[in-house]
């Protein structure tokens, strides 16, 4: 058990840190600027009180990454404890009020009393790669829905027949509108002239799709005001959603090479469903370690797999999925579970068995899920 505890409030520029020891009494209580050389000193100092110590933060990434790699590197222990856990445990404590040195403080007597805070382990290379390459494909993804949707937003102020015609989240549609945005233009052009272009640019189904814009344009001959500065507002949001998707292209390339690197990419990829961007999300979520959860029980709650009670009085029985869980992972089950129902017998057979004991889709393919969690 460490003599000291030392509890840090994270913020974006500053920190604040209180010690405590075993009886709770503050020895330190400083503000802290985020940067190398003071934290530098703020270590040193909290070591010449006591070389016994235990590290809390509330944040595990972010603004607290220079601090946790500071501490690695000296070899000090550290626990997490959430956001939401400390704002909770500050309603047990005296005073209304709320500041960055009653938060750190409230940081580090939870370090003190509590037993189950999770330590936190030094990523290795490859997880701590896979989470940023990961993470910015989902930054790129959002923005591409969002592009598409103002791009479907422009298209309908002037040629809704095409708007609803065309689906734009496929490229081909998408490549149609940098070039023709207005009835006008497509009935000039005509079908072949259309599909000619569109071949040129490597567009499957280009005949089909020349077809359809012109039966659009067929049914629209009315130019509306402002049709020519829309016009080049499509071809300039249509060429946008072409960059996300190359630059979409790239990172996952990138996901797939670094994946290839780590030691248990063969086994993940190896349960059937679970492909590289699957198996890339499960090493970024979990840092490839498993011996940090100890148990697939500890995993599966950790991805929202494995449901808590919320029994009260005599309600008993009544199972929820908990609060606290991170979504990526439990995105990245829920989707190889669906994929492996098209080519895994075994998964097949489990999801018909929950089926047949009355579950519905979605929780047949979470149990599946989490089975398969026990699995890798």
């Amino acid at each position: 058990m460490p003599r000291i505890w030392a509890g840090v409030d994270i913020g974006k520029e500053h920190h604040h840190c209180v010690v405590i020891n075993a009886d709770g009494e503050r020895l330190l209580s400083r503000r802290v600027l985020n940067d190398e050389s003071a934290l530098l000193e703020l270590i040193g100092d909290i070591l010449a009180l006591d070389e016994d110590v235990l590290w809390a933060v509330d944040l595990n990434s972010g603004g607290a990454a220079l601090l946790i790699g500071l501490l690695l590197s000296h070899d000090q222990p550290m626990v997490y404890i959430t956001g939401l856990a400390v704002h909770r445990a500050s309603g047990s404590y005296r005073g209304e009020g709320k500041t960055d040195a009653k938060d750190a403080f409230v940081i580090a007597d939870q370090a003190r009393m509590r037993r189950d805070l999770g330590p936190l382990r030094p990523g290795d290379e490859v997880a701590v790669d896979l989470r940023t390459l990961t993470t910015r494909r989902t930054d790129l993804v959002a923005d591409r829905t969002r592009q598409i949707n103002r791009l479907r937003a422009q298209l309908l102020e002037i040629f809704p027949a095409l708007e609803r015609t065309l689906d734009m989240t496929n490229k081909g549609p998408v490549i149609l509108l940098t070039g023709y945005q207005t009835p006008a233009a497509i009935r000039r052009s005509g079908a072949r002239r259309i599909e000619t272009w569109l071949r040129n640019r490597k567009v499957r189904g280009a005949a089909a799709l020349a077809q359809a814009a012109v039966e659009a344009a067929e049914a629209q001959h009315t130019g509306l005001p402002g049709e020519k500065l829309a016009a080049s507002m499509v071809v300039r949001l249509a060429k946008g959603v072409m960059a996300l998707d190359e630059e979409i292209t790239e990172v996952e390339a990138l996901i797939e090479a670094r994946f290839r690197e780590h030691p248990h990419a063969e086994v993940i990829t190896s349960l059937p469903g679970m492909g590289k961007l699957m198996g890339a999300v499960f090493i970024a979520a979990t840092g490839g370690d498993m011996d940090a959860f100890g148990s697939s029980d500890r995993l599966a709650g950790y991805a929202g797999l494995a449901p808590t009670p919320r029994d009260s009085g005599r309600v008993s029985g009544n199972l929820r999925r908990p609060r606290r869980f991170h979504r990526g992972l439990l995105n990245a089950m829920y989707l190889s579970a669906l994929s492996s129902l098209k080519s895994c017998p075994a998964s097949k057979a489990y999801y018909a068995r929950k089926r047949a004991e009355g579950k519905g889709h979605k929780q047949a393919l979470l149990a599946l899920a989490r089975r398969r969690l026990n699995v890798l």
